[in-house]
């Protein structure tokens, strides 16, 4: 039950906008550094927490291939695009 649990809070975080997800994570961290959450709810707030942030870290991923594509200059100084695809991420890391 858990897990299926997880895997629903997972695909409604990577549906977030970088700035929805940013929002949320920092939501978290202001619950936490309150110091006001038990043991157990504070953990699971850090989880959920990591979740948001692994998302906002790719999603900057993404951004930065996006910006290095449109940006890249040729030998003979010409500007060269490509079309982003964010599936390119995965062969660059």
């Amino acid at each position: 039950m858990a897990k299926r649990a997880q895997r629903k809070k997972t695909s409604s975080v990577e549906k977030l906008s970088f700035e929805q997800a940013l929002q949320r994570l920092e939501a978290i961290v202001q619950e936490l550094e309150e110091g006001q959450l038990g043991l157990q709810e504070s953990l699971d707030r850090y989880e959920e927490a990591v979740g948001y942030l692994k998302h906002c870290h790719g999603l900057l991923q993404q951004a930065q291939l996006r910006v290095e594509k449109l940006t890249a200059i040729t030998e003979q100084g010409q500007v060269q695009t490509e079309p982003f695809h964010p599936s390119a991420e995965n062969d660059r890391c």
